[in-house]
């Protein structure tokens, strides 16, 4: 008998492991969470290690370890695990070729999603300093945000944009939350970053941008009060100053990806 022995069913579990570590490594990649999952990734191959080598006494101690490590992970990964057990419920096995797909983006809505009167009103905005915060949705449909916040249920449009931002606007405080093509609340309340990093010469509005995408899959950008400037945020992270073009292409690649 040789030290390894492999049949189609080892294979098998091996390309699956492979598979779904890979969907969970997209998922968390560019976060803080990534380090983390490597760390643990790393403590548990040295466990196996050791077992194979049969070193007892240090296989007990990892062993224990990785036991309490199951809660811990749970903890620390909890928004990981929710986004990761919702790509699962939202796959679609295969694509319209055949082709096995992992699909965790709802492509019929963010299809719809009306890219170009989005930028249209970024643009003008930024302009004229007019402050705005608007966030896209994606497979997490925000609902409890959207409850913060004047219910509009209407069709986007450059024009309207504008017109909820006006600085006289009763509704111009707050996120506008846009779901396809439909604009679905305006005034909503965002919940702000929590990360001593984040830079501290930003406003309200890129704290709590970063803060809605940190946690979940949605997109949101801001045109700044101050300087003019549009930024954008995609899991936690913040791209500023953006062009029109430069912000167009950024939804067109997240949005269709």
């Amino acid at each position: 008998m040789g030290f390894l022995e492999f049949n189609i069913l080892d294979i098998l579990d091996i390309l699956l492991v492979t598979f779904l570590l890979f969907q969970l490594y997209k998922l968390i990649k560019g976060t803080v969470a990534i380090r983390i999952f490597i760390g643990i990734a790393a403590i548990y191959l040295m466990w196996k290690l050791v077992e194979a080598l049969q070193m007892e006494l240090l296989g007990e101690i990892l062993g224990q370890f990785i036991g309490v490590g199951v809660l811990a992970v749970i903890i620390v990964f909890q928004q990981e695990l929710r986004r990761f057990l919702l790509m699962i419920g939202n796959t679609k096995f295969f694509s319209k070729d055949g082709v096995l797909k992992f699909n965790w983006i709802n492509e019929e809505n963010v299809a719809e999603v009306k890219i170009s009167d989005i930028v249209r009103a970024c643009e003008e905005m930024a302009k004229t300093k007019t402050g705005a915060i608007i966030v896209i949705t994606r497979e997490n449909g925000l609902s409890n945000y959207i409850d913060t916040g004047e219910i509009i249920n209407a069709k986007t449009s450059n024009l309207f944009l504008q017109s909820i931002f006006f600085k006289n606007s009763p509704l111009h405080d707050g996120a506008v939350i846009i779901t396809g093509e439909t604009i679905k609340a305006a005034r909503c309340v965002l919940p702000a970053i929590e990360n001593d990093s984040f830079p501290s010469n930003l406003g309200m509005r890129h704290r709590a941008a970063a803060g809605i995408t940190e946690n979940t899959d949605s997109i949101a950008i801001v045109v700044s009060e101050e300087k003019g400037k549009i930024s954008v945020a995609h899991n936690g992270k913040l791209e500023i100053s953006l062009s029109a073009k430069q912000l167009k292409e950024f939804l067109q690649k997240k949005l269709h990806q």
